[in-house]
């Protein structure tokens, strides 16, 4: 198989079906034509016998996927053109799902940023490789947005409350925390990698491949603080949460309700809610509660506003509507995760190919 488009290069390498994100200027950022890239592949490959599995890389060495094209979706939304941000939603969150449920290895191997949309299609794969430069975050809520891409699912799967820190606070994890709490299986260095690829290649199984090369790394701040995580991020509501933080009184405390001030508070609210109910769900009504949440947000305020102070003006000045986590109400809330009636997200392609 040639390369599809030149945003992602997907070739057939040996036994392997080999993905490039390859937007390196743009910290590979995901775009429409990359998932549909993406997707294709997928297919071809699961027909093709030869290919034993899959691996997914970034080009560059500064980042895997900094997530989707947000200054794209800006400029749609602000142009009033939601069916395009939503066809992108739309296909982003099958392609996660078809992920989450591809019948061959599928092998992301993360070195660099990972945020947003990358996460969507390298930790929903069934090995999560993390290298030297893994640094992964959700830190969506920070532009009024929310943690997508299967976050629903993930984050409260994590170790403790350690999802809902991620979640609430945009916070940053390297490699070793990552494999601590779940979100990677195992670390590689980075100079391992070309022959790790190579082993895949000529046709050795991934387990072992992993248990080949795969090598120590420390964990960081997050394993450190896994008390005080626990502690706060239990609470059931944000003012809580920001209650007990400031109890604990603590550097690391202080960070953390710091870094959450600066948020949205309405997606702060969503998020939340994101965690409480996702331990519940499963992946496919996870996706289709997400679906239902950026359908809201696409229509409101706070997206644009959290992207033109962060992106657009960069004035680091967003004024989110509402401005106080007091006057978020349980009943904004709940509109914003109720279903969507006919246009709720379709997964049944997906569950044909499951069949």
């Amino acid at each position: 198989m040639n390369a599809t488009t030149d945003e992602a290069i997907c070739l057939r390498r040996g036994a392997i079906g080999h993905i490039t994100l390859n937007r390196p200027q743009a910290l590979n950022a995901l775009t429409l034509n990359m998932v549909r890239a993406i997707s294709a592949a997928l297919d071809e490959w699961e027909r093709d016998t030869a290919v034993k599995a899959v691996v997914v890389e970034g080009a560059g060495d500064r980042a895997f996927c900094a997530g989707g094209d947000i200054r794209l979706l800006w400029e749609q939304g602000t142009a009033g053109d939601h069916k395009a941000q939503l066809d992108f939603w739309r296909e982003e969150y099958v392609l996660n799902v078809r992920i989450k449920n591809y019948p061959k290895p599928y092998v992301a191997l993360i070195d660099g940023i990972v945020m947003g949309g990358g996460v969507g299609v390298s930790l929903h794969g069934s090995h999560r490789i993390a290298s030297d430069g893994f640094a992964f975050a959700m830190p969506e809520v920070g532009i009024g947005f929310f943690p997508d891409v299967g976050a629903t699912w993930f984050l409260p799967r994590l170790a403790g409350r350690t999802g809902t820190y991620l979640g609430l606070t945009g916070a940053r994890a390297k490699a070793g925390d990552a494999v601590a709490l779940g979100l990677a299986e195992a670390h590689v260095a980075r100079a391992q990698i070309p022959d790790f690829v190579a082993a895949l290649e000529a046709g050795e199984a991934v387990d072992a491949a992993v248990a080949r090369f795969r090598s120590e790394a420390a964990p960081g701040p997050i394993v450190q603080n896994r008390a005080v995580i626990d502690a706060a991020f239990s609470a059931s509501t944000v003012p809580e949460i920001l209650a007990r933080l400031a109890a604990d009184g603590s550097d690391f405390a202080k960070d953390a309700a710091k870094q959450m001030g600066q948020k949205a508070p309405l997606s702060l609210a969503i998020a939340l809610r994101q965690m409480q109910v996702g331990a519940d769900l499963t992946f496919e009504e996870a996706m289709r509660t997400e679906f239902r949440i950026v359908s809201r947000i696409c229509r409101g305020a706070n997206f644009y506003e959290g992207v033109r102070a962060t992106i657009i003006d960069k004035d680091q000045k967003p004024e989110w509507r509402p401005a106080r986590l007091e006057d978020v109400t349980q009943a904004e809330v709940d509109a914003i995760f109720a279903p969507l009636g006919a246009d709720e997200l379709d997964l049944s392609a997906v569950a044909e190919h499951a069949a």
